[in-house]
């Protein structure tokens, strides 16, 4: 059974804050982003080298080609020709190599990169990723390089036909690989500054306001669901000092209503504020089994008879008695975690159940299936 699971379902219970909802508190800089700064995405295109016979297999018209073609364009600038039909490749592998730059990165700041092959190549162990240019496909600017030795925190070996593989060999990381070399075009000058909510909610952007406003009066304004103004305030000295000011403010953050399960590990979550309208919930299993017997006959002395082989077959049918539970009007999750519990359910049923309490109209709140 999986009771420690319904006792987390029990415990998921917010604090309760003025106005009778319930909420946590939480830190402004927790909440928000700055309007055009967000974290730019960067990609580029390299090559590992150093395996050990793992890298792409790149023949007439199997493999990957293109490892080849990227090998002899390397050593061409290095003042080296060679017939690309002359290569191989089994010691390198084609790579894309991601990272996610900070708006407020400068030359000189480490990234660290993902690198996943692009090919066929078996793994990525041992290998070092050579110098990669890091760019953003919006704009085509180079803003940072990757090299270094690839971590992938994998297994793989093999012998004689039988192999054995702990975790993904395909996908690395190296940490603090990259180096940006050109800052993102941020400016802070200017008379307004944009407050983006990382959730977009019409509650917390009213409340971000009124706590920015209890500090400094009329300097901010919740424009929508997604976006609070700030107006510099007389007598600041920059933007930079008023936003660290500001991002330690704590804002009573309001909780949407929501159930998350996954279907695939077994796992619920649910906010304590998800409530369920009463609901009848019955619960009962049949159990059919089937088993065969296998028996002999054999033939009376002198009667020249064959000896007969075969199975009887039994089946059997168990029927648990049904049980049923009733949840009063505007139950909560703890409540329903302790009348699951009395059933003495497994984690697939209560997925199962909350599914059927969502179809039937009784659950006051989404229901997020991963």
């Amino acid at each position: 059974m999986w009771r420690p699971l319904l006792g987390l379902l029990a415990l998921l219970w917010p604090l309760t804050v003025a106005h009778g909802q319930q909420a946590g508190q939480a830190r402004l800089k927790d909440l928000v982003t700055l309007e055009g700064a967000a974290p730019v995405q960067l990609v580029g295109y390299g090559l590992v080298v150093g395996l050990n016979r793992t890298g792409d297999l790149a023949r007439g018209q199997r493999g990957s080609p293109y490892t080849v073609q990227s090998i002899a364009n390397m050593l061409r600038r290095f003042g080296i020709t060679v017939d690309p039909a002359l290569l191989q490749a089994r010691n390198a592998a084609a790579v894309m190599v991601t990272a996610t730059l900070d708006p407020f990165a400068g030359p000189g700041s480490r990234l660290d990169v993902t690198v996943s092959a692009l090919g066929d190549a078996r793994s990525l162990s041992g290998g070092v990723l050579l110098q990669t240019p890091l760019l953003d496909p919006v704009s085509g600017q180079v803003y940072a390089i990757a090299q270094g030795p690839v971590s992938t925190g994998a297994v793989l070996a093999s012998s004689f036909g039988s192999s054995v593989q702990i975790n993904h060999t395909n996908t690395g990381r190296v940490p603090g690989g990259g180096l940006v070399t050109q800052p993102l075009p941020v400016q802070l000058n200017g008379p307004q500054l944009g407050l983006i909510l990382k959730r977009p909610d019409f509650t917390n952007a009213i409340r971000i306001a009124e706590a920015i406003n209890a500090r400094y009066p009329n300097a901010a304004e919740a424009v929508h669901a997604g976006l609070v103004r700030l107006n510099l305030p007389d007598g600041a000295a920059n933007p930079a000092q008023l936003l660290a000011e500001l991002e330690t403010l704590s804002i009573a953050v309001d909780i949407p209503a929501r159930v998350v399960i996954n279907e695939r590990t077994g796992t619920i979550v649910a906010g304590g504020n998800v409530r369920i309208s009463e609901v009848m919930i019955t619960y009962g299993s049949l159990v059919i089994s089937t088993q065969a017997e296998p028996f002999v006959s054999q033939p009376l002395p002198f009667s020249q008879g064959e000896t007969v082989t075969g199975a009887r077959s039994t089946v059997e049918v168990q029927e648990e008695v049904t049980r049923s539970v009733v949840l009063g009007p505007n139950a909560d999750v703890a409540q329903l975690a302790a009348a699951l519990n009395e059933l003495g359910l497994t984690a697939r049923d209560i997925i199962a159940i909350f599914q059927a309490i969502d179809r039937a109209g009784a659950l006051q709140g989404e229901l997020v299936i991963l």
